[in-house]
């Protein structure tokens, strides 16, 4: 996994230790679900991560879809096609392999190996993902994650923008005992900022978990918070509905409330080598307003949605003025 990785954990800041006497709650399970496979685009195999969640449990976002993993013969990799997308904003992070991105605004760039695209539909823009030339050639491995994070009314409306996080943005910080990277790639984490800008207060992070290790990642009492597994086995949660949940690939948790985040890595056993613990964590302040979704637009009002497929099919939509 080429994402983002450091040889020697003890040179990172570290996250702060926990102590017993503060009176902080590991946040509990709520719910478990199991990510369905498809497909999207041209053809490239997802994981529909939050497939079952009530949208109030996800909010403020509202799909992810893990990309891959895949390894592609030659000839196989695929992309999306130019498509419209108004009222979120889009987030593509690249663990492995590589997409090119274009849009109707003028953005775009080479998304590959720990690099994060940021893009904010707002009002309407018009993008294409695909792989290079060069990867379709060669075929190869891919892997990687699509959030959509929802917009408030106020900011449905925004100008199009785009950020390209590349790999060396991104804030690492390790866990005291050294087993546990910390990749933030937005928002902020015991006083460390990641580097994405974005319109709903939100945090995105990557953690990688060596086998046995713990991870307690502090977090905002009024954010939503979510797992989920890339690849590996381990527990989440603290006391509450579902103690000590275990999890493992293609499983999302949902936690109530509290204080902090708890995941731990299932240990080496039988003499049975445990790989690394991936996981997604996820949170962000609810919008708390009604959301209207069909396709590509995600609005307040079904007549939004309605006047956005209108504007795309008239060419209006992802034109800048």
């Amino acid at each position: 996994m080429p994402a983002v990785s450091v040889a020697d954990l003890s040179v990172l800041p570290t996250l702060p230790v926990v102590d017993p006497a503060a009176g902080l709650r590991a946040r509990p399970v709520r719910q478990r679900t199991t990510a369905p496979g498809g497909f999207e685009g041209e053809g490239f195999p997802v994981k529909r991560a939050f497939a079952g969640v009530d949208l109030a449990l996800l909010d403020p976002f509202v799909m992810m879809d893990e990309m891959g993993e895949v390894d592609y013969a030659p000839g196989e990799p695929k992309g999306t096609p130019w498509h419209p997308h108004r009222g979120f904003e889009t987030v593509t992070y690249i663990i492995d392999g590589t997409f090119v991105h274009q849009d109707s605004y003028g953005g775009g760039g080479t998304i590959t190996n720990g690099a994060t695209q940021w893009m904010t539909a707002g009002s309407g823009i018009l993008h294409i993902e695909a792989p290079p030339e060069a990867l379709v050639a060669s075929g190869g491995l891919f892997h990687g994650l699509q959030l959509w994070v929802n917009l408030p009314r106020t900011d449905k409306l925004a100008t199009p923008r785009y950020q390209d996080l590349t790999p060396e943005q991104v804030v690492l910080l390790s866990s005291p005992d050294g087993g546990v990277l910390v990749r933030v790639i937005a928002g902020e984490v015991a006083g460390h900022r990641g580097p994405g800008a974005t319109h709903t207060p939100m945090t995105m992070v990557h953690a990688t978990l060596a086998p046995g290790a713990r991870l307690d990642l502090p977090w905002r009492a009024d954010f939503n918070a979510l797992v989920y597994v890339m690849s590996g086995r381990g527990a989440v949660g603290g006391s509450g509905a579902v103690e000590g949940a275990s999890i493992e690939g293609g499983r999302l948790a949902v936690l109530g409330a509290g204080d902090l985040v708890t995941v731990t890595a299932d240990a080496h056993s039988a003499g049975r080598h445990t790989e690394p613990l991936e996981v997604i964590v996820l949170g962000g302040a609810p919008i708390r307003e009604p959301i209207a979704w069909a396709g590509p637009f995600v609005m307040n009002t079904r007549a939004e949605v309605i006047q956005a497929f209108e504007d795309y099919q008239a060419g209006r939509l992802g034109r800048p003025s």
